[in-house]
This record gives structure tokens, sequence and C-alpha cells, in this order.
């Protein structure tokens, strides 16, 4: 009991996510604060949008506005600090741009203390366009220079560079394209390309291609796993890995979400995160389940 007490104790690590919310809890912050929990990180939120969703679509959206969206990360990175952070959906070119600003002051991104995740979130998995064409230009002109790390999927990839992801060589040049854009480095999420046996994701430095390789699962239910994968990254660079050993952390991550994922609604169901779990019962019959209630 005094070893628990101990760990409760301790400051974790903090992450900070600057995404929109999924009202269906598979994607989006919810995503990315479970991705957080399970990764041992402490997650803080700015809310860029509120999403009427669930397996069946996007039905309607909200933005907040984009000097509450500033207000949120200056707020939680004043106070509370951030060892890294992370974007998911923006949207509007108003909201990348007070994003930019309050990282800068906060000293987030690739020149700064605080390593940046942008995850280009451009549209849901049901194909609805969540940037419009102001968002999109400034997403490429003021974001993608201030990524430690970049994690487009190849449909993101095509809205960013006009090239289209058929096969790992194909991966290659995309990756190389992004990487003239300013990101220090670019991940290629590669879960899209069905007709690969492997699930192949590539990482770019500018120098060297780095394949990293995993099962591809016979399941449909993949909702959310471009974000958790992201949310690990991040989670891993808080935790002080580097952006290699942070990346590796995150596909085996997000490899044994697809592998636990789960049907939940009418569609695509969720990747899990349940598998990082501890037992409820411990050793000697702890907890509620073996009959022994906390502190007793």
């Amino acid at each position: 009991m005094r070893d628990t007490v101990r760990m409760t104790e301790q400051r974790p690590p903090a992450a900070l996510t600057i995404a929109g919310s999924d009202s269906g809890g598979a994607a989006g912050l919810q995503a990315d604060l479970r991705t957080f929990l399970t990764c041992g990180v402490h997650g803080l939120v700015a809310v860029t949008a509120v999403t009427v969703q669930n397996t069946l679509g996007v039905h309607a959206r909200s933005d907040i506005e984009a000097d509450i969206v500033a207000g949120q990360i200056e707020a939680v990175t004043s106070d509370m600090g951030a060892q890294a952070a992370k974007t998911g959906m923006l949207a509007r070119g108003e909201t990348i741009t007070s994003v930019r600003r309050a990282c800068e002051k906060a000293g987030i991104g690739r020149a700064a203390a605080i390593p940046f995740v942008v995850d280009p979130v451009a549209a849901s998995m049901h194909g609805h366009p969540l940037f419009d064409a102001e968002g999109l230009a400034a997403l490429r002109e003021e974001l993608l220079p201030m990524a430690t790390v970049l994690t487009p999927n190849l449909d993101e990839v095509r809205l960013l560079t006009g090239k289209a992801v058929t096969d790992r060589d194909s991966m290659r040049a995309a990756a190389a394209a992004l990487h003239a854009m300013g990101p220090e480095y670019v991940l290629v999420k590669g879960g899209h390309l069905e007709d690969d046996p492997e699930c192949v994701d590539l990482l770019y430095d500018g120098l060297t291609y780095t394949e990293l390789r995993g099962p591809r699962f016979d399941t449909r239910h993949t909702h959310g796993a471009g974000d958790a994968m992201a949310a690990a990254l991040t989670a891993g660079l808080a935790r002080g890995m580097a952006v290699p050993q942070a990346v590796r952390y995150a596909k085996w991550y997000v490899s044994n979400a697809v592998r636990h994922s789960y049907p939940m609604g009418a569609e695509v169901g969720p990747v899990s995160a349940f598998w990082r779990l501890a037992p409820e019962s411990g050793p000697e019959g702890e907890g509620p389940i073996a009959g022994r209630e906390p502190g007793h």
C-alpha cells in the first residue's frame, strides 16, 4: 500500500492535445486522452470543435472560437506545464493561426523546448472534410514548419502534397515532399495501403527512411487508430523518449490497440485501450472483485 501511495504522489509527465471532440468516443480528444492515460501521461486539453457523430457519420459540428482555443493552451501550459503537445482537428485558418501563436508563446515546437506532433486531421473516416481551403493553406504554411513530427495518413498525404500513395516507393516520395515543407520528422501512416500484406509506417528525417512493419489484422474496427498512434507518440516524447524510440513505442501501442479492437454501433468500431488496463484483482486477492474493499 505504501508503494501505491508514493506512486500517486509523484507528478507524471503531461501532454497536451489540441483537438476536436468525438461524441462517439472513438477518435479525437477522447482517443488522445485515453491513450495518454494508458501510456502513463497526464492529459491536458484545448478543445477546438464539438462534433455530433456516431459510427454512421458526422452529423453536425460547432467550432470553438479561436481565442478560446488559444486561451486553453495558455491556461494549462502556464500553470501545469507540458512535456509534449499534439494537434488533431483544427479545421479553420483562424484557429490554426491562434494555435501557432499560442504554441510559440508556450515554447511548443521543433525549435522550442516542448516537442510538437502535428496530426493533420483533414477528413473524418466517413469522408466528411474537416478543413476548409483557408485551413489547409494555414496548416501547410504555419504548422508544418513547427512540427517535430508530422503524422499524416495516406488521404492526408494526398491533400497536403497532391501525391497519391499506392505502394512503399510512392510512400517514400510523399515523405520526402512533406519533409520539404518544414517538419523535423515525417511519419507516414500506411494503414490505408490495404494491398500491402503488412501494415507499414514510414519515418523520414531528411536523410534516412525507416520502415516500421507490423501485422495487418483482419478487422474493420479501426476507428481512432491514427489518433491513437499520434497520441502514443506524443506520450512517448512527453516521457523523454527520442523521436525514433517514441515512434516505435507508438507502433507497438497502436498495433495492440487494433488487434484488440471491438464492435460498437452499427458500423466501424474503435481501437481499444483496454488491453493496457491492469486486472482488477491483484496478488493475494487484493481488489473489490476478490471481496476486499479498497482501504480494508
